[in-house]
This record gives C-alpha cells, sequence and structure tokens, in this order.
C-alpha cells in the first residue's frame, strides 16, 4: 500500500483537475451537461485512479490502476481537443493544458514501469 498523498504524479493529477475545471468555464452554457461533463469525470478520474491503486493490495494491481488513470489522460486529451477543434476553447488555453497532460502521462508510465520491478 503507498500513500498517494506523497505521490508526485497524484498531486499533479491534482492540479491538472483544478486547471481543467477552470478550463470548462469558457465552454458554452449549453455544453454543461454534455463535454463539459465529460471533460470533468475524466479529469477527477485520473487522480482518482492513482489514489484507488495506492489503496490496493498489491503492485500488480496498483499498475492496473495506474494504466486507468493513463486511459482517463487519453479521453481527456481528446475531450479537450474536440472542444478546441469546436472552437469552445481557444488554443492559447488549451495548449498549456495538452502540455501539462503529456508530461503527467510520461510520468504515470514511468512509475509504472518502477513499480513493475
Amino acid at each position: 500500500m503507498h500513500d498517494f498523498r506523497k505521490l508526485n504524479i497524484w498531486n499533479d493529477a491534482m492540479d491538472l483537475a483544478v486547471r481543467v475545471y477552470q478550463l470548462t468555464n469558457e465552454l458554452p452554457p449549453e455544453e454543461i451537461y454534455n463535454l463539459s461533463h465529460q471533460i470533468k469525470k475524466s479529469v477527477v478520474s485520473i487522480p482518482s485512479n492513482i489514489a484507488e491503486g495506492a489503496g490496493r493490495n498489491s503492485d500488480s494491481e496498483f499498475n492496473q490502476f495506474l494504466g486507468f488513470a493513463t486511459g482517463s489522460s487519453y479521453e481527456l486529451e481528446t475531450q479537450v481537443l474536440l472542444s478546441e477543434r469546436l472552437n469552445f476553447l481557444r488554443s492559447e488555453d488549451v495548449n498549456p493544458v495538452i502540455e501539462e497532460l503529456h508530461s503527467l502521462q510520461k510520468r504515470i508510465y514511468n512509475f509504472k514501469k518502477f513499480i513493475k520491478k
């Protein structure tokens, strides 16, 4: 069992969630129950899966939940990019979030390799 609050990837995923929640305020009101909801669900899923995996009984189970977190991060990336293509979000707002997300994806992947050993 790991203390998820001490994991940099969890803390960074929490920071990303706050940033993305703020970004969804830019979406049109008619998207509040559609794209906005999906984006929020995806971004919350990232640190949630890291935390849930950290509480599991084995590193193998933890690795599985890190995979779920990674999947949620790609889902989030798709939704944010779709919001940009639909001109709901501006590139200058989306690009830093995507960069932060890519960094987090890489670090989750590296952490998965680390706990597999």
